[in-house]
């Protein structure tokens, strides 16, 4: 594995509106995301990672290079229901990647819309139609003639 595969974060914040604006920082990363966490704030930043990044695999590396370590693998929702309440040992969070970058899913999202709604969406960033047009053909992946067509109907 080389380095561009991987991001090391190292602590979050115990402040949770720092550790969640972090976790929307790195929500779609295209890279394995890793992360270290001290025992007694292990449940809240998996719980933080739950709710911000969705219900990834993780892998909770418990004590590494120690004679006891050991290694919990699954969904964050599964790890959670797994570690219990009294958790000791250092950690190493490692965090599947995003399956979706940023424009995808913003691309997800806008065809979701009506055609109107969307053509709307890129209208209010000043495009001219035949822009609009072409835009909506590639979120879309069809031709621009059977959008231009959509919009002469109307």
């Amino acid at each position: 594995m080389n380095t561009h595969e991987f991001t090391f974060i190292g602590f979050l914040s115990s402040n949770n509106k720092e550790r969640k604006d972090k976790l929307e920082e790195l929500k779609y990363e295209t890279r394995t995301l890793i992360f270290y966490e001290a025992p007694h704030k292990l449940k809240f930043t998996l719980e933080s990672m739950l709710e911000v990044l969705g219900d990834r695999h993780i892998v909770l590396a418990k004590e590494l290079t120690k004679i006891h370590e050991q290694f919990i693998r699954g969904k964050i929702s599964t790890v959670l229901e797994q570690i219990g309440e009294n958790v000791k040992g250092e950690f190493v969070v490692i965090v599947d990647r995003s399956d979706k970058s940023k424009e995808e899913e913003e691309i997800s999202n806008l065809n979701e819309l009506s055609l109107e709604e969307h053509y709307n969406f890129y209208e209010k960033q000043n495009l001219d139609k035949k822009e609009i047009i072409k835009k909506i053909s590639k979120d879309r992946n069809v031709n621009k003639n059977e959008i231009y067509q959509y919009f002469l109907d109307k």
